[in-house]
């Protein structure tokens, strides 16, 4: 892939990814402002999840028949109208409404990049690749606790969706502008093809549901764990914005990181083992990371070792991408839908289930339970052979 695609793929994510945590860092201002409580602030939350989840599948498929180029240009150009609405909201309703429309309006990101990946990349550079434009996700989570708290401070937390949303919309321009068309698509006929096959492809559906396991354990990261710092550990504000960016750090890092470790292990040891070490050792590692975490008194550690869980996991999350496009090829867009559609039904449980697990046990094990889950989903690695499908990946021409 080019590296200029690469770069405006990046962007695109670092911005989608600040947009779409802005929420989280300025919900204490929002709840307090219009008397939320936690878990209605969950649900508002939760919103964005359920509409980007069910749009998966069909932004995959027009990204597969119209092309990445056009996808995202819309993809940023609505997301940041969204974001930028969320300033008028006055009520969890409204709030709640609004996230729905951004969650439409951003789901075909992953799965256009996807389809970029299929077109322009080589098969040995898909991991590598797909982690470079993942890791902009950390990126765009880690500038968002400081840059969003201080914009908070000086203009109110109205200020911070409309800077956030005018970002989206200029990242959609200059993507629009010079990405250009990749050199190789699949035929129309093709791309569009039978749903049947799409949704019935074993290893498609074991991948998704290992992903949505994964996605779960993610977005507690994402939605909860700056309230966890702040007001379960009692960090100051600012303290708390400068570790959650630590966090998000850890993903910026790790995200190529295992790219790069697939990549190795499959040369190595051929693809299908390759990528399930890199997969399932990164979950173990994440999870092993997060009770070492939670259980430390010291906020020092515990903010170390829960950043190296959630780089673990971000790891983990780029080697399901690859290999979707191993398994489905020519529709790589619209079965990269299929993954992040299942693995974001889990993601929009996540932030209404911990606070809920919380309520009953105690913050560790709402921590805890979602390490456990995405544990339990990198076992279904085991049972994926992506070596043996009858979809033969695209090909650079």
């Amino acid at each position: 892939m080019p590296p200029r695609v690469v770069a405006l793929l990046f962007s695109l994510a670092v911005i989608s990814y600040f947009d779409r945590t802005v929420l989280s860092i300025a919900a204490p201002s929002i709840m307090r402002e219009f008397g939320l409580g936690e878990v209605q602030m969950g649900w508002v939350l939760s919103a964005f999840l359920w509409s980007y989840a069910l749009c998966q599948i069909p932004g995959g498929r027009f990204a597969d028949i119209h092309g990445p180029r056009k996808t995202l240009a819309a993809m940023a150009g609505g997301s940041g109208l969204f974001t930028a609405l969320m300033a008028a909201g006055n009520s969890a309703g409204a709030f709640a409404a609004l996230r729905l429309g951004f969650g439409v309006a951003t789901a075909p990101l992953f799965p256009a990049v996807n389809r970029a990946n299929a077109s322009w990349s080589l098969p040995a550079q898909r991991s590598l690749v797909q982690g470079l434009v993942a890791s902009g996700a950390g990126l765009g989570s880690a500038l968002s606790p400081l840059a969003v708290s201080w914009i908070v401070e000086k203009s109110g937390w109205r200020a911070a969706f409309v800077f956030a949303g005018a970002l989206a919309m200029a990242a959609g321009w200059i993507w629009w502008r010079f990405a250009g068309d990749p050199p190789s698509a699949p035929p129309p006929e093709v791309a569009r093809g039978s749903w049947r096959a799409l949704l019935g492809d074993k290893s498609l559906l074991l991948l998704t549901l290992g992903f949505t396991a994964l996605d779960y354990y993610e977005y507690i990261f994402f939605y909860w764990i700056y309230y966890y710092l702040g007001e379960v550990r009692k960090i100051p504000p600012r303290e708390s914005a400068v570790y959650t960016t630590i966090l998000f750090l850890a993903w910026l890092v790790m995200a190529p990181l295992g790219g790069w470790a697939a990549a190795r292990m499959s040369r190595a040891w051929g693809r299908k083992t390759g990528m399930r070490a890199a997969a399932m050792g990164s979950m173990a590692g994440s999870a092993v990371s997060l009770f070492v975490g939670v259980s430390s008194e010291d906020v020092t550690w515990a903010v170390v070792f829960i950043s190296l869980a959630f780089g673990f996991a971000a790891s983990a999350d780029v080697n399901y991408w690859a290999a979707t496009i191993d398994v489905m090829g020519a529709r790589a867009g619209a079965a990269g839908g299929v993954l992040n559609g299942g693995g974001n039904l889990g993601g929009a449980v996540g932030p209404v289930l911990t606070p809920m697990i919380a309520s009953w046990f105690g913050w560790s094990a709402g921590l805890y339970f979602g390490a456990a889950l995405a544990l339990a989903g990198a076992l279904i690695w085991l049972f994926i052979d992506f070596d043996k499908h009858d979809h033969p990946p695209a090909t650079l021409h």
